[in-house]
C-alpha cells in the first residue's frame, strides 16, 4: 500500500480529503484548511490544460509581460476564450 501526501495547490496545506468524482470520472479532492473548513476542491490531473492552476498563473504572467491573447493561447496550447475569461476574473 502506497500512501501519497497531497498538498493543496492554493494554500499548500496537507489536510486533504476525497470529495467525489468529476463528470469525467476523475477523483476530486477538498482542502479542509482553505476558507475555514468549507475548502476548495481540486483534481490531481486536469483533462484540459487551461483548468490547471499552473497554466492560469502563466496566463496572468504573460499578460503582465504584454503578450497578446492569441499569442498566449498559442504558446500555452489553450483556447483564446480561456485566456479571456481568466483575465476577466483577475480584473
Amino acid at each position: 500500500m502506497i500512501i501519497q501526501v497531497l498538498h493543496c495547490p492554493h494554500c499548500q496545506g496537507t489536510d486533504i480529503v476525497r470529495h467525489g468524482k468529476s463528470p469525467e470520472g476523475k477523483q476530486r479532492y477538498r482542502c479542509r484548511q482553505c476558507r475555514e473548513g468549507r475548502g476548495r476542491t481540486f483534481l490531481l490531473n486536469y483533462s484540459y490544460a487551461g483548468q490547471s492552476p499552473e497554466v492560469k498563473g502563466q496566463i496572468v504572467e504573460m499578460a503582465m509581460n504584454a503578450s497578446g491573447i492569441r499569442d498566449t493561447a498559442r504558446v500555452l496550447q489553450i483556447s483564446p476564450q480561456t485566456v479571456m475569461s481568466e483575465l476577466k476574473k483577475r480584473t
